[in-house]
Formats: C-alpha cells, structure tokens, sequence
C-alpha cells in the first residue's frame, strides 16, 4: 500500500517481549513497508522495565515526525513507559500486551487473574550483572513452550521459537512498572487473544479496558501477531488512521492477484442478465 497524503507519515516502532525477538514483526513490517511506512523492530533489552523503557525512549528521541508504538506482551509495558511525556508519540497498540499501571507487576497481576501456563514453565538460569549483583534469567521450558506460548501455530514453528527464545530478567518479570503514557491520555488499541494461556484473555481486558483502549479479539494464542498477523497489521493501520497520522489506501496487488481477478470478470455473470 501507499499512503494518500505525504506528511504527516509516522514511523511505526514494533517492540517485542520475553521469550522472542524482533524476527518475529516480520509479516507486520512486511505489510507496513508495502503501504509506504518506516517500520522499525526494536531489540528489545529485556533486562529491566526502568533501563529498557529508557533505552527505548532514547532511541525514540532519534526519531522525526509522528510515532506509532507498538508493543507485544511484556514490549507493551516498555511502550507505556518509554512513551511518557514524549509528544511526538501519538498512538500505543498492544498485541496481547501488558498495560501495567504506575507502581504494578506483572507477578500482582498474574495472582489476581488465574489461567496463565507461564509460572510454572518458567526455568531460571542464574547470571551475574556487569555490577557484581545477583539476577535470573527467566525462560521457558521447551517442553512447555507451545502449550503456554504459542498454542496456534504448528509444532515444528513453536518448537523453533522455543529453540530461539530470548530469556528476560526476573527483574522485568517481578518490578514495578513506572507511569504510563496511556494514563497520560495517549490513545490505545489492543489486540486480544481470547486462546492466550500466558496473559489470561480476563487479564488482557482488565488492563485494555482500564486504559479505554480500542479492543479487538481473535482467537488466539499469546502470539496472535504470528498466528494471526494480517489482525495485527490491521489493527496497527486502524490506529494510524485513527489518530489522523495518514490515511491508508489498498497496497499495489501482484500480476498473480491481477490475473486472478481477470479471470474472475471474465466467468462472472453480468450484473444485467442476473435473475431478480
């Protein structure tokens, strides 16, 4: 797709979470580069929510024009915090993310809401920080893997995830969250996964509703943007238009589409000779 109007066109920035790595944008980044936007994948640190949301928010602040930040799971509490007080971001989507308020973790809220596989998948690898202190990093168990986190999709992809996962530190799993933008008044969208066993589906709206965010279900696992990703995409483009950044028209369709619909005219009954 392109886009109708030159300016303003925001650069859509995709933050992943535990358990994964920017790769996995690929079919959202895809689609958006095709419609005419700058879309970046952020690597995500998963070391912390105050030094990830900071490293976020630096980067950020390389960036000129609008910004459209997109996060999934524990990326959605990075967006909320990195977005803080920055004007240029205009829009926060969620794709089965965390919306943590001021002071919150995402272990509180997990003992609130009950469902999740994740706790006991869990396995900690003990590692030492660049200041001699003591922390853990958190994956999950590969045997565990599909069940937990990616339901809907075919074993040998989830066992590949699994293979590839990103550990994120207990402190980004036990530590507080620090002010959201979304609380702030940023507008919000959320892609809810009805089949996610990681953040209960009851969870996902408590925190979606709370921010009055835009919410979308599918039936899906904790990686809708994977098992879903034309809903993910979708959602990311409604909330462009939505806010004003840009208005989306239909991507340029391949000699394979254009063909296909040659010969769907050419077998079609005229609208004329149709009976009534």
């Amino acid at each position: 797709m392109a886009i109708e109007r030159d300016e303003p066109r925001p650069t859509i920035v995709l933050v992943h979470g535990a358990w994964a790595d920017a790769t996995g944008f690929d079919r959202q980044i895809r689609a958006l580069q095709e419609r005419g936007f700058r879309a970046v994948g952020f690597a995500n640190p998963l070391r912390g929510i105050p030094g990830d949301a900071r490293y976020l928010a630096e980067f950020l602040r390389t960036l000129t024009g609008p910004i459209v930040l997109v996060g999934h799971s524990y990326g959605g509490i990075v967006i909320s915090v990195a977005a803080t007080g920055n004007q240029q971001v205009k829009a926060l989507v969620y794709l089965n993310g965390w919306l943590l308020d001021e002071g919150e973790s995402q272990l509180q809220l997990l003992e609130r809401f009950e469902g999740s596989l994740v706790g006991p998948a869990i396995r900690p690898v003990p590692y030492t920080r660049p200041d001699g202190s003591e922390d853990a990093d958190l994956y999950l168990d590969p045997e565990a893997f599909h069940d937990a986190f990616a339901a809907d999709v075919d074993g040998a992809t989830a066992t590949a995830m699994a293979a590839a996962q990103r550990p994120f530190a207990n402190a980004a799993f036990t530590g507080p969250s620090g002010l959201p933008a979304w609380k702030e008044g940023t507008p919000c969208w959320y892609l809810l996964g009805t089949q996610d066993k990681a953040i209960p589906p009851a969870l996902q709206r408590f925190m979606a509703e709370r921010a009055h965010a835009t919410i979308v279900e599918v039936p899906a696992s904790h990686v809708s943007f994977v098992s879903q990703p034309d809903a993910a995409t979708q959602l990311i483009l409604q909330a462009v238009d939505a806010t004003g950044l840009a208005t989306v028209v239909p991507a340029p369709r391949t000699g394979a589409e254009q063909a296909g619909d040659s010969a769907d005219r050419s077998t079609a009954t005229p609208q004329s000779a149709r009976p009534s």
